[in-house]
């Protein structure tokens, strides 16, 4: 038995969201603001939150302010139009023949053996009564504030918005269940059963706890939250009667010690114990009083136990340690805490679903710790609720993240991207609806090689704002150093380039395999690739080939660059060289056939640059064939210093270069041994000045458009 999906509609960015459910871990991932910590709040609020202090003004989505608003002044609807507003959450149960149901009998609609489907609602509404009350409140709201502004000219009147965030009262908390298909659980007529008039408990069917980001965790000298923790285990371990021949261990120590103390307080107050008794009564003896020792275990551990941790063959108090290996072990021992609290006493079960909610474990932590904790963690979790009674259960749990390191240790098939749609909402999406769009496509093979790739070099992607694919080594290496010089040449009051959450990801000629997760995960994508001009040729067996060469080659007639045919949907080389910069971006749009497709859009969020034909230093245009030859082209003076070095080229052809021997494409192609080595050379041989870096190189245009485009977009 398990939640399998959980709708949330009008709280915060969740204005219609709907996310499925691993039966053990799902993994919530997103940039900032996607909603990850609202998911987290709006389960607590609705499963553990009292009705008093569920939720507040500042909980309900931006439109529904806007609708509510719009009903309160606006002109009145009639009820029969009228549908109630306000925050709702549905969770959808799935149970099997094998599951004890005896507690889902309460809430079951459908006695149909074939349907396994419980919809449970949660609601927090404004209903049509309470619609007729906030009118008639705010009308004579807006008469008092209208009073004011007369009396004092100064005064600020106050709005509906105001006046809704003190006064929550008009909304009413409810919980049904929902009578719900049985193929997919989905809402199916209008019956209900009224949990809050039938007295419906869901305690047994259903408990969510969490960890909070927000941890009491800190390296202060008088910090003692892991002491203080190991209290709270045995205070839970006590009750489970768990550890039980410990404990009564423990006990029987403390009555021993008891025993001895009590000699020892005896001679220790005998003064004191003798003044009660002479001056505390009216007769002698009316106020006799003794001084013992009563150790409470649960107390004696709040006060007197220190956690402490070796090092180098000594033991030191808890707060001398690293805030990241005080937070890995606050979690483990708050999760010992809670699965204690989801074992519940020897005289209780536990609940049917018990699911624990992890918010951002990876707090103060290094990469490396990140990786051990997500594997620790879920071996831990995987074990579920084990009660010595045999009364066990199952662990469903959700962990939300901004590593990428958890992300690259966890399966994709665990992963829920949360990606905001604008400024009001936010949506879910499956990495499983991915796989099944590459499957569509005959690419299982490249999904494969995605996965792969993702999780072994750039699961960061998955919480970048923008990313530049580039081909090679070189690209990768030059491209930070070419976002400083588009800082530095920009008069723009836009964000540095180099300030901005990019990620920089070389593919080789394979950026047409990220072309399905650059739109699955809505990323400005700016795709560095080249040119790579061919012309055809025969061989000694009269076979046809492509063989490379100049752009400028008479012969020269299309691109090898399976990229660009992808995208643009041609290899033709003269209409490569004809294409605008604005032709080059694209945006993939639904086709009438269902299928989507990249379409040449200039509001799209993916540009494509290549080499175009560009003037250099010495005033001679010329169209290059890659990267190398673009960047040789219109750095002819850097690369013919005298006083730059660069040992990785070979020597003969840096000389006859620099004598003017042989041409950009010659040399490119001839001389760079080590595109790694050339690109780092590059770097060392860069000049400052004035605080402006890489004076003494240019970028080639193409790349400047490029970089220049993804900074302001």
């Amino acid at each position: 038995m398990r939640i399998s999906k959980v709708k949330v509609k009008n709280y915060r960015l969740l204005k219609n969201f709907v996310m499925d459910l691993e039966s053990e871990l799902s993994l919530v991932i997103g940039k900032n603001n996607t909603g990850k910590t609202s998911l987290l709040t709006v389960l607590d609020k609705f499963l553990n939150g009292s009705d008093v202090t569920r939720f507040s003004f500042d909980d309900f989505n931006i439109d529904l302010r806007n609708e509510i608003q719009q009903l309160v002044v606006g002109e009145l609807v009639e009820e029969d139009e009228f549908s109630p507003k306000g925050i709702e959450m549905d969770l959808l149960i799935k149970y099997n023949e094998n599951d004890n149901l005896a507690n889902l009998s309460e809430v079951m609609m459908d006695l149909d053996p074939d349907h396994k489907f419980i919809l449970l609602r949660f609601e927090f509404l404004m209903d049509y009564d309470s619609l007729l009350t906030i009118r008639k409140d705010f009308g004579d709201f807006q008469a008092k504030e209208r009073d004011k502004k007369e009396e004092n000219k100064d005064y600020i009147k106050k709005d509906f918005l105001y006046f809704l965030r003190d006064n929550m009262d008009y909304f009413n908390s409810g919980r049904k269940s929902l009578s719900c298909s049985k193929e997919n659980g989905e809402q199916e007529g209008e019956y209900f059963i009224d949990l809050n008039k039938e007295s419906v408990s869901l305690k047994n069917i259903l408990s969510f706890k969490k960890i909070s980001a927000r941890r009491d965790v800190s390296n202060k000298e008088i910090d003692k939250t892991l002491s203080v923790q190991t209290s709270r285990i045995y205070e839970k371990r006590e009750t489970t009667k768990e550890h039980s021949e410990q404990i009564e261990k423990f006990k029987d120590q403390l009555g021993n010690t008891d025993f001895i103390l009590s000699g020892i307080y005896k001679e220790l107050f005998e003064d004191t114990v003798n003044n009660v008794k002479k001056f505390g009564g009216i007769k002698a003896n009316d106020s006799e009083v003794s001084i013992e020792s009563t150790l409470q275990h649960r107390e004696l551990l709040k006060g007197n136990t220190t956690v402490k941790y070796s090092h180098a063959g000594q033991l030191f108090p808890e707060n001398l340690n690293g805030l990241g290996y005080m937070n890995l072990i606050s979690i483990i021992f708050e999760i010992e805490i809670l699965i204690q609290e989801f074992k519940r006493t020897t005289e209780e079960s536990p609940a049917d679903i018990n699911f624990l909610f992890i918010e951002e474990p990876e707090a103060h932590t290094h990469p490396q710790m990140q990786y051990i904790f997500i594997n620790n963690i879920k071996e831990l979790l995987k074990k579920g609720i084990i009660r010595e009674d045999g009364n066990n259960r199952d662990l469903q749990y959700m962990i939300s993240t901004h590593s990428s390191h958890i992300v690259a240790e966890c399966n994709f098939d665990d992963i829920r991207y949360l990606q905001r749609t604008d400024d009001t909402t936010v949506i879910a999406k499956n990495l499983t609806s991915l796989e099944r769009e590459y499957e569509e496509n005959g690419e299982e093979e490249n999904y494969k090689f995605l996965k792969q790739y993702l999780t072994l070099n750039k699961a960061e992607l998955f919480f970048a704002d923008k990313v530049i694919l580039v081909e090679g080594d070189t690209e990768r290496i030059l491209i930070p150093a070419m976002m400083k010089k588009v800082d530095q040449k920009s008069e723009s009051d836009s964000l540095p380039i180099l300030s901005q959450n990019i990620s920089i990801v070389e593919v080789g000629a394979h950026s047409k395999v990220f072309e399905k997760f650059i739109d699955f995960i809505d990323i400005k994508t700016l795709i560095i690739t080249d040119i790579d001009s061919a012309k055809l040729v025969k061989n000694q067996q009269g076979n046809t080939k492509r063989k490379a060469c100049k752009v400028s080659d008479p012969e020269a007639s299309l691109s090898t660059n399976s990229s660009l045919e992808f995208f643009l949907g041609t290899n033709d080389l003269e209409s490569l060289i004809k294409k605008e910069f604005d032709e080059l971006r694209f945006m993939k749009e639904t086709q009438d056939g269902g299928g989507k497709k990249w379409e040449i859009n200039g509001d799209g969020n993916l540009q494509i640059v290549y080499q175009v034909e560009e003037t250099n230093e010495s005033n001679e245009d010329y169209h290059a064939r890659s990267f190398e030859d673009a960047f040789v082209h219109i750095n002819e003076t850097f690369l013919k210093d005298e006083g730059n070095t660069f040992s990785s080229l070979t020597k003969k052809h840096l000389d006859s270069f620099r004598e003017g021997e042989i041409n950009v494409y010659d040399f490119s192609n001839k001389a760079i041994n080590s595109k790694p080595s050339f690109a780092i050379e590059i770097l060392l041989n860069s000049k400052e000045d004035d605080g402006n870096r890489f004076i003494n190189w240019n970028t080639p245009s193409y790349l400047e458009q490029g970089l220049e485009w993804l900074k302001e977009n």
